[in-house]
């Protein structure tokens, strides 16, 4: 089984060589391709100095844009399992094969790595998890379904999402209307509990200017991300 860690990455010079480390200290089973949104800092430098594979984007094209290409990438390169973390120090790597044994386990096509399982580690800020909660409530709204992490960046999906998401992605703030994307259209979804850090350098995308234009836009897009899935369905059953 070939098995890939896409990492997008934007100005991460201060945690992206400890984060691939990690992996190959305790994942060494995972593949690692760095996606390098056009960094202004020394990003490119360290992988290069480092001998990490990477894809330089020539212009910045958000983090939605750099997961896609890490998936079109795992797509062409035949890899069977490909999972999402960041390249802020945030998450830890040995839950890679926790996630992998849980999605063998329970035939899942995608698993996410939950902070709200346990409830131990970095929980996020207080305003971060009065979203997150917001789009946990909205999702099953929407599905049916509850994911109480839906905004984790740590996931790993198989061989049909990877397919599924090289052909099409959401180009900002991804990761809830992919929940809604998945769930669906009649996908499977499991999540494990993790423990998170703090981030240990750069600085989040998402700012406080910016969270009301997050929530409204992502709500919206899982709407819309349902309401498409629902009328395919119905067209396939006239």
């Amino acid at each position: 089984m070939k098995r890939l860690v896409i990492i997008p990455a934007y100005n991460e010079e201060g945690a992206i060589l400890d984060t691939v480390t990690d992996i190959r200290n305790k994942a060494p089973e995972f593949d690692v391709i760095v996606i390098n949104d056009c960094s202004t800092d020394s990003t490119r430098k360290i992988l290069e100095d480092n001998a990490i594979a990477h894809i330089n984007l020539p212009m910045n094209l958000g983090i939605g844009g750099a997961v896609q290409t890490g998936y079109i990438y795992a797509e062409k390169h035949g890899y069977d399992v490909a999972v999402q973390m960041d390249g802020d120090g945030q998450h830890d790597a040995s839950y890679l094969n926790d996630m992998l044994a849980v999605m063998k386990q329970k035939k899942a096509d995608m698993v996410i790595g939950s902070r709200f399982i346990e409830n131990k580690g970095f929980q996020s800020s207080s305003l971060r998890r009065v979203g997150i909660n917001f789009f946990t409530g909205w999702i099953r709204e929407l599905t049916h379904q509850t994911i109480t992490d839906p905004t984790s960046g740590m996931r790993m999906v198989n061989r049909r999402i990877i397919e599924l998401f090289a052909e099409d992605y959401p180009k900002d703030y991804p990761e809830p209307e992919t929940v809604v994307t998945i769930l669906k259209n009649g996908y499977s979804i499991s999540e494990v509990p993790v423990v998170m850090k703090a981030r240990t350098s750069g600085e989040s995308s998402i700012s406080m200017r910016k969270s009301v234009y997050y929530m409204f836009k992502v709500s919206i897009a899982c709407l819309m991300a349902a309401w498409s899935a629902d009328v395919v369905k119905k067209a396939g059953k006239k």
